[in-house]
């Protein structure tokens, strides 16, 4: 919900700087700048950070950390794939009460 929130904020600032190149080039750079960076970081965050998989889905071994994810609520379990060095995060099921 926030990541598109701040993508479409992102977006938006892009667009206004590329509207602000016709009508005050000089001041278009700001906006152009900022906006593209917001929007790149955020879809970067999108691709570097996965949601968790299952655990049939992930590869490599689970490490021993867990926690709770706070947008889910579910118990996620980290795995390491020596191979690739990339880490798995695997949801386990819902924490005890």
């Amino acid at each position: 919900m926030l990541r598109n929130l701040v993508l479409g904020f992102g977006l938006l600032v892009l667009a206004i700087g590329l509207a602000l190149l016709w009508v005050q080039p000089s001041q278009a750079f700001g906006a152009l700048v900022f906006g593209g960076l917001l929007t790149l970081g955020t879809l970067f965050e999108r691709w570097r950070y996965k949601a968790a998989q299952t655990p049939q889905s992930a590869r490599g071994q689970p490490t021993g950390e867990r926690f709770v994810d706070p947008e889910s609520g579910d118990l996620v379990e980290v795995w390491y794939d020596a191979a690739t060095g990339e880490r798995s995060y695997v949801r386990v099921g819902k924490p005890a009460a």
